[in-house]
Parts: structure tokens; sequence; C-alpha cells
């Protein structure tokens, strides 16, 4: 038996004990991450540089039919995994009115994974988010107390109470790690190394609360959007069509991020914990994109108009000298950073059914329920 083999037969064994002990669905979701989860801590004015009309139309318009201040026409990854469990969608953690007893979203759009203070200390802080994964731990944290839940080896009766029937959704972070440091000197790899640090720790730290199931996704091809092939020159491109040195670079991420998650499944035997592996999913819909439906893979709905991409960082979504296409189902990037509803719909599919999630979302969902 191979090494991957005996690791597939551990975890498998972790989920049949596991729900053999509950027999209860997953009745609520705690999310983390940035724009490509935030159902609504960002407000127009308060996100990524550039990208800071999302309280305006023509977001929101595909399915809510008015801005809800997702990064989206539509709904997001999250929204399609809430949909699945029969939840309602997950109420952002800065809506003090909000109905809580199916969960919380901390996601920030523009939220880094690296703490803030590493930013400011390289003078890297011109219309960066301050938000970053150990504030939403802090926010989370806040909530626990008031459940006196401080970990399972204090509170273990409190804890059970708060991750019994619980899936913690971690969504991409990261991304904006490496963008924020475009132009400088600070090295890729140093981002790599200290974003990954920041999420493993971030990711023990819930563990050691008692989290039972956690599904962590990867960082998506960040060459396949629009802001990158903008950006980039001609000649750096992959396979796909997209930016070559940006996707090793996120792939690079990737596969580091998941030897630390196999890590913590050695460490924490007792936990499901889940990789979605965004970056072979995006590319999956790119090589089969027409039978999808898509005909556009890297030109925005909702931006310029113009060639090559109808984009322009000084006339984005939202902003008055911005249209928006009549047929979002039909492009992959909303845009310029962010995608379509009809994308995230694919790329949630793709989880749900466990073709890209490792050990399959599927069987666990399934488990579970």
């Amino acid at each position: 038996m191979t090494p991957s083999t005996t690791t597939s037969v551990v975890v498998v064994t972790t989920i049949l004990l596991i729900t053999a002990s509950s027999a209860r669905p997953f009745n609520k979701i705690y999310a983390f991450g940035d724009s490509y989860t935030d159902t609504g801590n960002t407000a127009s004015g308060g996100g990524p540089n550039a990208f800071t009309y999302v309280s305006n139309l023509p977001y929101g318009t595909t399915f809510f039919h008015h801005p809800t201040n997702r990064y989206s026409d539509g709904r997001l990854v999250i929204d399609f995994v809430t949909e699945s469990l029969s939840l309602p969608f997950l109420p952002p953690y800065r809506n003090p009115k909000a109905d809580t007893s199916n969960g919380f979203n901390y996601a920030v759009a523009g939220s880094t994974a690296i703490p803030y203070s590493f930013f400011v200390q390289n003078n890297l802080t011109l219309d960066i988010q301050s938000q970053s994964l150990q504030t939403q731990l802090a926010w989370f944290n806040k909530n626990m107390e008031g459940q006196k839940c401080k970990n399972v080896k204090v509170t273990p009766n409190e804890c059970k109470k708060v991750f019994d029937g619980a899936l913690i959704w971690v969504g991409e972070i990261g991304a904006n790690d490496y963008a924020y440091i475009t132009g400088s000197s600070i090295q890729s790899k140093t981002i790599q190394e200290l974003s990954i640090q920041s999420v493993n720790g971030f990711l023990e730290a819930l563990l050691d609360k008692g989290a039972k199931y956690m599904v962590v996704e990867g960082l998506p091809p960040t060459g396949c959007l629009t802001l990158s092939m903008s950006l980039a020159p001609e000649s750096d491109r992959d396979d796909m069509g997209c930016v070559g040195s940006l996707n090793k670079q996120s792939y690079d991420h990737n596969t580091l991020l998941q030897t630390k998650i196999r890590d913590l499944r050695q460490k924490y035997p007792e936990t499901v914990i889940i990789y979605a592996d965004y970056w072979n999913a995006y590319q999956s819909v790119i090589k089969k994109a027409p039978k999808l439906g898509f005909k556009e893979l890297f030109k925005v709905c909702c931006g310029a108009i113009g060639e090559p991409y109808n984009f322009d960082v000084l006339a984005t979504c939202g902003s008055r000298s911005s249209s928006a296409c009549q047929n979002p189902s039909q492009y992959v990037n909303w845009d310029g950073v962010h995608l379509t509803e009809a994308m995230y719909k694919v790329v949630a599919n793709l989880f749900l059914k466990g073709e890209f999630t490792h050990p399959p979302l599927a069987f666990v969902l399934s488990s579970v329920q």
C-alpha cells in the first residue's frame, strides 16, 4: 500500500467514524476568505483598490436583482454550497441584525492571509484592505466567547455545541497578498512562505477550538483573470492561454498548502479536512468551456468597452463609465478579478460532486446527511 493510499484510507475511516456518531446534516456554516467568499462585509469604497463600486448596479443583477455587496452578478461558490445543504445564505458578520442561527460569513473582500502589519512595515498600505485572516479569526473568537467556547480542552462541552453540525468553509485566501507586492522589492517566495504559514496557523486555531469538518480552497489560476491578462506581456502565456508565470505561482502555492493540510490531518486525526482544488477545477472549465456555455474566457462582462478585454482599471464595473453585457452566463470573468455567477456555479458543482475535492466532498455530505 502506497503512502497516498494509506492517507486516503485513514481519511475515509475518520469520516465514517465521525458520521456514524451523528445522524445530523450540517446545519450551520462558518465561512472565511476574501472577495470570492464575501457575501456582504464590504461595501462600495471599502473594497480593494479600483474595485470600489460593489454596492452599485449591475452587481447582483442576475439572481438578487440588486446589489448585495457580493463581487459578482449573482451568487458565489459559498451560496451554492449553502443551497445544496438547504440552508439560507450566510449573513455577513458586519450585519448586526442578521439571523445567525445557521452560521456566519467572516470573509472580507481584499483580505490577506498575511497580517496587515507586514504590509505596513514594508510601506505597502496604499489603498489596500486592512482586514486579514487574523481579523476574521478575531471576529470568530468574539462570537465564540459569547457561547463560552475557548478551546476543546478547556471548554469541551461548550465548543462541542458550537461545532456540532458545523461546516467550516475557508475560501481561497492569499491571492491579494501576491497582488499587493506588485512593483515592490519583496519576492513572491516570501509571500508564499508567510501566507501559507498564516493559513496553517489559522486552520490550527479552528481545529484547536474543536472544528470537525473543514473545507479549504486553494488559489484559482490567477493568471487567467482579466486584470492579469491586461498587465502581462503576451509572451507570458501558458497552454490555457493565461499568464503562465502567475498560474505557476498559484500552483506552487497550492502545492505547499496541500502539504500543510496533509500534516494537519496527521496531527488532528479525528477531523475531516477537505482540500478544494480551485486551480484544476478552473482549468477543467477552460478546457471544455463551449460545452458549458462559456463563449468569453477572458473578456469581462462588466467594465469598459474596448478590445481586447473590455477592461480598463480606471473604468471598472459599477462606475459611471462602465457598462455590462446582456449575457453574463456566457462569460467566465465578471469584472476583471471576480467571476460571474455562471462560473461560480460550475466551480461549486465540481466541488460538491467531489471531482476536485480531496477527499470527495460529495461522499462527506452524503455520509453526514
